[in-house]
This record gives structure tokens, C-alpha cells and sequence, in this order.
């Protein structure tokens, strides 16, 4: 019983193999793509075009939240030495 799947897939693959497969012919050669020749002198310069109106103005934006208060001072004293010339 164990050989009947393998004996199945063997004659599968031989009645497989056996079929008529067709030949794929190669798609025909196409003509080379024409090549640009040299560039042309360049043309006249056109006409300049006319001013844009000039656009409305945008809204004002929101105003900024405050900020917070600073904390207060101390008694510490910094005081900074005077500059030395070389």
C-alpha cells in the first residue's frame, strides 16, 4: 500500500513528460531606432508676457500665548574681573 503514491506520481509525471509542447519561435529583430541629427540654430527670443496683478494679503495670524513669570532672584553677587591686555 505504500507504493501506490509513488508508483502515481511516477506515471504522472511520465504522461506529463509525454506531452506535446510547443516550440516558442523568437520575437522578430526590429529596426534600429532613428538617431537625432545636430541641433538647429536657436530661434528669435518671444515676446516678454504682461505683469501679474498683485495678490490680496493674508490674514492676520493669532496672537502668541504670555509666558510664564520668571523665578526671582537671589543674593548671589557675580561679579566679573576686568579684561587683561597682552
Amino acid at each position: 500500500m505504500k507504493y501506490v503514491p509513488l508508483c502515481t506520481a511516477l506515471l504522472t509525471a511520465f504522461a506529463l513528460a509525454a506531452c506535446d509542447k510547443p516550440t516558442v519561435a523568437p520575437p522578430p529583430a526590429q529596426a534600429p531606432a532613428p538617431v537625432a541629427g545636430p541641433a538647429g540654430p536657436a530661434g528669435p527670443a518671444g515676446p516678454t508676457g504682461d505683469v501679474g496683478a498683485p495678490g490680496a494679503a493674508g490674514p492676520t495670524g493669532a496672537n502668541g500665548a504670555a509666558g510664564a513669570r520668571g523665578p526671582s532672584g537671589s543674593d548671589t553677587v557675580i561679579v566679573v574681573p576686568p579684561a587683561t591686555t597682552h
